[in-house]
């Protein structure tokens, strides 16, 4: 019986990464398979419509021409992070439960990730910021522009996650010491360029 694993590596299926949002919305194409490769990534500028229903609408009516254009297998999404201001986590809920429910109406499975499990599985290290996670995207992906807005690489970030949690690749953890990152060369980034060589690229 040939495993999920194997079956998803043999072919190239199609990832749609969501980081979701009232004001900048961030998606990306990803093809899966062996040697993941980017296709697509930018962002949706919601700021210039006032109303938040008719931004919500826009959400959905962009999910869904993405999913018509790029017919991905996945949707991949990041999950609302909890923070102080409620009205700000109710608006970011909304936008992912429209996008959610897009990907519904097309059938696709939907995989929910936390902040954190991106950036671990990006970088190494959860707490990893927006700049630390872009360059790993690009020397990962060998990604030759820097998109404007962030939103997009978070998605992108959201769409590798993915890729990882299917194919069972990812870096492992950092390890700490008292408190602190471990100073020893088997640390995390090390480790993962020893073991995956051909997705280092160097420039």
């Amino acid at each position: 019986m040939i495993s999920v694993t194997l079956l998803y590596m043999s072919k190239t299926p199609i990832i749609l990464g969501i980081d979701p949002g009232t004001q900048i919305l961030g998606y990306a194409i990803l093809k899966g398979g062996s040697k993941p490769s980017l296709i697509a990534m930018d962002v949706l500028k919601l700021t210039k419509e006032k109303d938040i229903y008719a931004r919500l609408q826009l959400i959905h009516a962009k999910i869904i021409e993405l999913i018509e254009t790029y017919q991905p297998e996945h949707f991949a999404i990041e999950a609302p992070f909890f923070g102080k201001n409620i009205q700000s986590m109710l608006k970011l809920g909304r936008a992912q439960g429209v996008a959610i429910a897009a990907a519904m109406q097309f059938k696709l499975p939907v995989t929910e990730y936390a902040p954190k499990k991106v950036k671990q599985s990006i970088t190494g290290n959860g707490n990893a910021d927006k700049e630390m996670i872009w360059k790993m995207l690009e020397r990962i992906l060998d990604i030759k522009k820097q998109p404007k807005y962030y939103d997009a690489t978070d998605a992108l970030g959201v769409a590798l996650c993915h890729h990882y949690q299917i194919t069972g690749l990812q870096l492992p953890a950092t390890k700490v010491v008292k408190g602190k990152k471990s100073s020893k060369k088997t640390n995390s980034w090390d480790a993962f360029m020893t073991k995956n060589p051909s997705r280092v690229k160097n420039k």
